[in-house]
């Protein structure tokens, strides 16, 4: 493993508070000779429109997690979108990650019959083109931090990749990345009185210098008023089911050299032993079922930034008709675009290199469309 992406991100500024994102001055441009490790799903809300959400999101957690595991550091400068993430590498980490994208685009076609599309874009690409590449870190926990983008560069490297723009084409088939820790095991989060939203808001061509305070009334809105409110997890966790409905998905994970058969064989008893320790609160050795729990709430993205504020929240029905009004008075003024998706539940796709660690990271999306319904229903 080359340091020098992991040495990068260690010495980014961090945002003690997820309302840091809107600080300009808490930025640090991406180095010249960096590069946009950039994915999506091709045809994303057709698969989540067939219920094959779980897939869609494992397909865009997966090369976030087969990154980690391929450079050994949980230290890389990512966001997850829905159905792609996006990562900021060094060049001398090049070969290994543009190899571990190829492995993981073939595992998504082949494991989960879906095409995932790569492109490792170089910052000096989109710079060129008047756009900038700029990373904050932010605290999520004691012992995660999420990444917030500025400057546009992101989406100009997703755009560029879909033009077909520094493609990394997939691997030969049955080629596989270490994908260590990536899984779904949780049952859906569904709100007690009311609607899982997923919201995206973007600066319009009014917002001048008022985006920020615009961002920040939609965040106390949505109760986001203080570090960890707004979220729609449980402070004590997410509940589980056995056998978990992920448990397939999980299998063709991680069953390296195994047969299918095999591997899911096995992780029905580990699924079920895991189910029984979490659900009773049993303390196994240096794992604590409660505090393992709880730091799955704490370490839940529901709230992002990438060149525009990206949250699901659960909200009632007159918080929604407030939102939606105060989105449209914005709207029509110029001051922001949005998109909205309405859900009756939120997903998680987990990253847990290991149980015993707080360093479990949780993607949450919404189940009903998510961030990728949400933009397609973007407003101008």
């Amino acid at each position: 493993m080359n340091a020098e992406t992991a040495t990068f991100t260690r010495s980014l500024p961090v945002g003690e508070e997820f309302r840091a994102v809107l600080d300009d001055g808490l930025y640090s441009p991406a180095p010249q000779d960096w590069l946009i490790a950039v994915s999506d799903v091709v045809g994303s809300r057709k698969a989540i429109a067939a219920g094959r959400y779980k897939a869609v999101n494992m397909a865009g957690v997966a090369l976030i997690s087969a990154l980690m595991n391929a450079l050994e550091t949980q230290d890389l400068p990512y966001i997850f979108g829905g159905d792609g993430a996006a990562v900021i590498i060094s060049p001398s980490d090049r070969d290994i990650v543009a190899d571990t994208m190829a492995k993981t685009a073939a595992w998504v076609r082949d494991d989960l019959g879906l095409e995932l599309r790569a492109a490792l874009v170089p910052v000096a690409a989109v710079r060129a083109e008047g756009h900038d590449v700029l990373v904050q870190a932010t605290r999520v926990s004691e012992a995660v931090r999420n990444y917030a983008f500025r400057g546009g560069g992101l989406s100009r490297a997703e755009a560029l990749m879909k033009a077909g723009k520094y493609a990394v084409p997939p691997a030969a088939a049955g080629s596989k990345p270490d994908l260590t820790g990536l899984s779904c095991r949780w049952s859906p989060i569904k709100p007690d009185n009311g609607k899982i939203v997923s919201i995206i808001i973007e600066p319009g061509a009014e917002a001048g210098g008022r985006f920020a305070e615009i961002a920040q009334k939609l965040l106390d809105m949505v109760g986001m008023q203080h570090p960890g409110g707004g979220s729609p997890m449980p402070q004590d966790g997410p509940s589980g089911a056995w056998p978990p409905d992920g448990l397939e998905m999980e299998a063709r994970a991680s069953r390296g050299e195994r047969s299918l058969l095999a591997q899911k064989a096995a992780l029905y008893v580990w699924t079920l032993v895991a189910w029984i320790i979490i659900s009773a609160g049993i303390n196994v050795g240096s794992f604590n079922a409660k505090r393992y729990r709880e730091f799955t709430s704490l370490n839940t993205d529901y709230r992002k930034f990438q060149d525009g504020l990206r949250v699901t929240v659960s909200l009632g029905d007159s918080e929604l008709t407030r939102l939606n009004e105060f989105l449209e008075s914005e709207r029509r003024a110029k001051n922001l675009r949005y998109g909205l998706c309405v859900q009756d539940s939120a997903i998680l796709t987990c990253y847990v290199p290991s149980v015993t660690s707080d360093s479990h990271f949780h993607f949450l999306d919404g189940a009903g469309g998510g961030y990728a319904q949400a933009a397609e229903n973007m407003k101008s």
